[in-house]
């Protein structure tokens, strides 16, 4: 029970993360910040995420619980590809001078969204998972 305690309260953090990444991006999109200030926010935020979701899918692969870990693994490799990828002088994932072009702010939106759907998901698994072990015990 303490495995999904610890990864009830990873999610909330990842939900309002997400939930943040949601905001500024909504704010860029309509203009009131700037492209540079609104890139070095969510960049501050990225490698947290990336840690929050990888302490959380190693915790379901130790304690054993393989449906978990499935389907964590997907969005946590996905999380650490789009780290490693940034094209060198790129100010990081997100970036001031890229965000406008070819639709990447849309994607990105698209991206925030189906995480926090994916983390509310997670949010009532977890939920779900500690009741029914806090029960069993």
């Amino acid at each position: 029970s303490v495995v999904f305690i610890f990864s009830l309260i990873d999610c909330c953090a990842l939900i309002f993360l997400s939930v943040y990444f949601i905001i500024t991006l909504s704010d860029l999109e309509c203009d009131y910040i700037n492209a540079r200030s609104c890139c070095s926010k969510l960049n501050k935020w990225v490698v947290p995420e990336v840690i929050g979701h990888a302490i959380v899918t190693v915790l379901m692969l130790i304690s054993l619980h393989w449906f978990i870990f499935l389907l964590n693994l997907p969005v946590a490799t996905w999380n650490i590809y789009r780290y490693i990828m940034v094209p060198s002088g790129n100010m990081g994932v997100f970036d001031p001078t890229e965000i406008h072009n070819r639709g990447q702010l849309k994607s990105h939106m698209k991206e925030a969204m189906i995480k926090l759907g994916f983390h509310l998901l997670c949010f009532f698994m977890y939920l779900y998972s500690m009741i029914l072990a806090l029960i069993n015990d």
